[in-house]
């Protein structure tokens, strides 16, 4: 060893694995034996041993090369550069390092990580299935793929890679904190909560575990309970903006004089500091606080005043683009013609369990739900992220675009459609707890996937929930959404989506009459019975008194509207633009014709 350096025996060695990995893993060995934090050499050492058909022995060796990456300087650089979220350049240090040595796992486990911010999901599964095949062992790569199936909604299956994690890392609240989210939205939540009360004793000022506890309490119904989760959240980090958020969107708490200057002292510290930009996300959940704050003061002004900061924040953030969603939508009118539709009348899975629920958010489409799964023949489930994940991994199968979906769709053969609809019904099955025969999905934002819906499963029903555009969009920008929603961050922007939405579900009626039953909300507040009666009957069920105790049912419920839907029906959410009239004129001007028109449809969408 001493005559050669150890490059020139890394080199010594990988000639010889084609022909001698016995030799070759001596080499390797050797160089450990000298450099124990030879990454290359452990790599080396795993490469004969895969020759030599000793796999068990290649993937410690594996492992015991991702040890050692933190003494190569190579491998440093890249995860110093995706620490501070330089891509480009940890993807070009990461691929070179690929191409010297394909199994180099450290690596395959960070490029996915690349491809995980940027949201190549697909791709990010792929690597890190490939980085467990080589080393089974390797617990970081197994908890970023769990990480990667909850971002692609495959709960369950994130549920189940996460148990094998916390078996080898049964300390890690992060990890156990995902499992928990994981279990939520498969329905698991007496699991999920007996998770949440294990951790919250185990790490009693960890503010996001009480925060995750509070939201699945929430959902249950147990509101007592979560608000006292929240503010042992606060109590831990009283800076911590999601959690005054979360309060905020109980909607059935006021905060008094004390909150409010809880959190302007918290915004206040925020945007002295250095971290300012680094602590967004705290500072928009504190205006949207704040705004519900003053609001419930009755001080419309500085209510408005944080509502705008917020939503200005997380606009730029987002980046939407209405102009996308009205080329979305024209590209739909021009296609869905009645002779699109009668093309493919027979096709699709003929299965008619799904109801689907859809319109803009905030439309009143969870009290629908609540209603009808208190039938003996619907089960309420959630905003199932189904239909928009199906629609637009056909338009990247087809075009390598998903916003090419609907060109897709007219391309796609009548066996694939019936493939579709029966995916759907496979996803979506893991969400069904009940033997009832048919299920909701009421994802608001599904409108823009009806003629998906049509044709894939022809003969599920659909219905559109419809509220006031003033009262609905005022409502979207006064509400922080988790995800999603990038559009109703800007008052013009909600109201651009609002009448994009009227013109397409328009264009829908004419082309497919019948086929969709609205629901005006405020119709259903004025004579809630005859539209319980109506729903059904479309649905070709028969009228049930238990519809009408609907605020009685413990089920959970998962969307903003979670606390409202557990009291009789009220008029407290009509009206509420009223105060704020005076900054709503690009709002009015966005809807255009919408809003003179409402409940009609303006007669050019006809």
């Amino acid at each position: 060893m001493a005559t050669v350096t150890i490059d020139q025996a890394l080199a010594n060695a990988r000639q010889l694995l084609t022909g001698e990995p016995a030799a070759a893993l001596a080499q390797a060995r050797a160089i450990i034996d000298a450099v124990p934090t030879s990454a290359a050499a452990h790599r080396l050492a795993a490469h004969a041993l895969r020759a030599l058909g000793r796999e068990t022995e290649a993937q410690a060796a594996s492992l015991d090369a991702v040890g050692a990456t933190i003494h190569d300087e190579a491998m440093v650089d890249a995860a110093l550069a995706l620490a501070e979220n330089r891509l480009p350049d940890a993807e070009s240090a990461l691929r070179q390092r690929l191409r010297e040595d394909a199994t180099d796992v450290a690596a395959i486990r960070m490029l996915a990580e690349v491809a995980g911010r940027i949201g190549r999901y697909e791709d990010a599964e792929k690597l890190l299935t490939r980085a467990l095949q080589l080393a089974p062992g390797f617990g970081a790569a197994r908890a970023n793929l769990a990480t990667v199936y909850y971002k692609q909604n495959r709960f369950a299956e994130a549920s189940d890679m996460l148990d094998a994690v916390l078996g080898d890392d049964p300390d890690n609240p992060a990890h156990a904190n995902l499992r928990a989210a994981a279990l939520g939205r498969i329905g698991g939540y007496d699991e999920a909560l007996a998770l949440y009360e294990e951790l919250t004793r185990r790490f009693p000022g960890h503010a996001k575990l009480w925060m995750s506890y509070g939201h699945m309490l929430k959902t249950v119904g147990r509101q007592d309970d979560s608000i006292a989760a929240y503010r042992h959240g606060l109590a831990a980090e009283p800076g911590l903006g999601e959690i005054w958020w979360s309060l905020a969107n109980l909607k059935t708490i006021r905060f008094d004089g004390d909150d409010r200057t809880a959190m302007e002292t918290a915004l206040d510290d925020i945007g002295t500091g250095t971290d300012s930009d680094a602590r967004a996300d705290d500072r928009l959940h504190l205006h949207f606080a704040l705004g519900k704050a003053y609001d419930d003061a009755g001080e419309h002004e500085p209510a408005f005043r944080h509502y705008a900061a917020g939503n200005a924040i997380r606009s730029t953030q987002l980046g939407y683009r209405a102009t996308e969603t009205t080329a979305a939508v024209d590209a739909i009118i021009a296609a869905c013609t009645p002779e699109f539709f009668a093309a493919r009348a027979d096709a699709g899975d003929p299965a008619s369990d799904p109801v689907f629920i859809l319109g803009m958010p905030r439309a009143g489409s969870t009290l629908i739900e609540q209603i009808l799964s208190c039938h003996s023949a619907i089960e309420g489930t959630m905003e199932l992220p189904d239909i928009p994940a199906l629609a637009l991994g056909l338009g990247r199968e087809k075009y390598d675009d998903g916003r090419r979906w609907i060109d897709a769709l007219a391309e796609t053969p009548p066996e694939r459609l019936a493939e579709l609809g029966a995916a759907f019904l496979q996803r979506t099955a893991v969400q069904r707890k009940t033997g009832k025969p048919f299920y909701i999905d009421k994802l608001p934002n599904n409108w823009l996937y009806t003629a998906f819906i049509r044709v894939v499963l022809p003969n599920a029903k659909i219905i559109d929930a419809r509220r006031h555009p003033l009262d609905c969009c005022f409502s979207n920008f006064r509400q922080h959404f988790a995800k999603g929603q990038s559009f109703s961050y800007g008052l013009s922007d909600i109201g651009g989506y609002y009448r994009d939405y009227v013109r397409l579900m328009a264009h829908i009626d004419a082309v497919q009459p019948g086929r969709i039953h609205r629901v005006i909300h405020e119709a259903l507040l004025d004579d809630p019975e005859s539209e319980v009666r109506s729903m059904l009957a479309f649905l070709g069920q028969p009228f049930e008194d238990a519809c009408m105790a609907f605020h009685t049912n413990a089920r959970a419920v998962r969307t903003a509207s979670s606390e409202q839907v557990r009291k009789p029906i009220n008029r407290d959410g009509v009206d509420q633009w009223r105060p704020y009239e005076e900054w709503l004129d690009p709002l009015k001007r966005a809807l255009g014709p919408v809003l003179d028109a409402y409940p009609a449809t303006p007669a050019a969408f006809r």
